[in-house]
């Protein structure tokens, strides 16, 4: 259940999907700051999304590939980030190190200027993005703000922030590393 939670909202991807520490980002917001109960608790004010653009987005390239997931509480997971255009990020959760079958698949998609992703009644969108980070924020339903944050070409992490239901700031981190199918 929390690893489906991770990817839907990573994804959504996301990787998944969430991403570093106390590093900041050009933005409208600090993409380190956690979600606060603003609102109705059914309800977030809509975030100020980033204007980007097909160019921009180049920018996030290095996300792409295979990646083992660890960390956060959960067990070991496998997901796989594709630009399917300039424009489209798409993100698999995968049965396992195997990397055969894909059990989930989440889009982020650049419209209008910005880039995230929809789930009816909710979604996230990108708030600051840079050489070696991205940050979202959700809007619609309550949910998680999260960020990718490039540690090297072959790792980074996933972090996400919430607000329980009592208030208290929670963060979540996922280490996601570059990995490659193990025959079964």
């Amino acid at each position: 259940m929390l690893k489906n939670q991770f990817v839907l909202c990573v994804f959504l991807l996301a990787l998944l999907v969430g991403l570093t520490g106390c590093a900041r980002v050009n933005s409208q917001s600090d993409s380190h700051a956690t979600a606060s109960p603003v609102g109705s608790p059914t309800t977030l004010p809509s975030p100020k999304p980033m204007q980007i653009t097909p160019a921009d987005l180049r920018k996030l390239r290095w996300i792409e590939g295979t990646w083992r997931g660890t960390g956060g509480g959960v067990p070991t997971f496998y997901e796989r980030y594709k630009f399917e255009n300039e424009t489209t990020l798409v993100v698999e959760t995968l049965a396992d190190e195997t990397l055969t079958k894909a059990t989930d698949v989440g889009r982020f998609e650049l419209k209008d200027g910005h880039f995230g992703q929809n789930n009816g009644e909710s979604g996230s969108v990108a708030i600051a993005l840079d050489d070696n980070s991205i940050s979202f924020a959700p809007y619609g339903k309550p949910s998680n703000h999260f960020r990718f944050q490039r540690n090297s070409e072959n790792s980074w992490k996933a972090i996400l922030n919430w607000t329980d239901k009592t208030g208290a700031a929670k963060e979540r981190v996922y280490i996601m590393e570059r990995w490659r199918a193990t025959k079964q």
